[in-house]
């Protein structure tokens, strides 16, 4: 992948070479997946497979549902001693895989503090060198049930990545509270991007999303997940495309797929309202 500043070359299938062109637009995979709680080696081969699939398809930069790894409600059956402080080895196998294949990770998956041994539900975004660009830890854990493992978050921080500069993280009910968005947009963030498992219905999203593109004035991508779990579900959970208080776009798929989107740098908003699915 050859980038500048404010563009990049999208990854397409070959062209003749006066065809080829560096074009401002930035092509974003929403990796909309069920993941089955507790069965690690299982999401850890539909994640590894969906992200090589993606980046085929040309995408730049490739998002992740909240606890793609471990599914939602892992704890019960699972238990959290495999929890380890991050990179940890299959995550390392994923920053090499992030540079081969030159795109960026938005990857949840919990981590271990190894100073206090908390547990935090935390998303890292790898970068098309491999590296640790940032991550954010979730700010609004549900203290009961499902999520009771994991330590809330202190604080969100923006950090540069390209092509946007300098971008912030939320997880799911992260949008619920106006504060953590905006100070993102204090800190310089050009864009947000969340994962969620956040299932529809009582307690389902009720335009938080969209309230957080009108606090900040900034696009807001978030990959939710799809699939039944063992408390909740997600089947008909829409991955959204959010600008100006608005959707853009809602996404969805009663089984795992990818939604591919191509997002314009230079007008700053989609490209199109077409978009690819890829049912997996």
């Amino acid at each position: 992948m050859v980038q500048s500043r404010n563009e990049l070359r999208i990854r397409h299938p070959p062209v003749p070479a006066l065809r080829r062109m560096i074009v401002p637009v930035l092509r974003i995979a929403f990796l909309h997946l069920a993941p089955v709680p507790g069965a690690l080696a299982q999401n850890r081969h539909l994640l590894t497979g969906a992200i090589t699939k993606a980046a085929c398809l040309g995408a730049n930069w490739i998002l992740t549902p909240e606890l793609a790894v471990s599914g939602y409600s892992f704890s019960d059956s699972l238990g959290t001693q495999w929890i380890e402080p991050q990179p940890d080895h299959w995550m390392a196998k994923i920053c090499r895989l992030a540079a081969r294949l030159q795109v960026t990770i938005f990857l949840s998956h919990p981590e271990r503090d190894p100073q206090s041994d908390h547990l935090h539900n935390t998303v890292f975004a790898l970068t098309a060198d491999g590296r640790l660009a940032g991550n954010h830890r979730k700010i609004n854990t549900l203290r009961i049930g499902s999520e009771a493992w994991s330590t809330p978050g202190n604080q969100a921080t923006a950090f540069r990545l390209p092509p946007f500069g300098t971008i912030g993280i939320l997880i799911c009910a992260d949008a619920y509270s106006p504060g953590i968005a905006k100070s993102l947009k204090a800190q310089g963030a050009r864009a947000l991007v969340s994962s969620a498992a956040w299932a529809p219905g009582l307690h389902g999203p009720n335009g938080e999303w969209e309230r957080c593109t009108k606090d900040t004035g900034l696009p807001l991508f978030v990959c939710n997940r799809t699939g039944p779990d063992r408390t909740l579900d997600f089947t008909k959970a829409e991955s959204v495309v959010a600008q100006d208080g608005r959707r853009l776009l809602s996404l969805s798929c009663e089984r795992s797929a990818i939604f591919i989107i191509d997002w314009d740098l230079k007008s700053g908003t989609l490209a199109g309202l077409d978009y690819q699915r890829i049912v997996l």
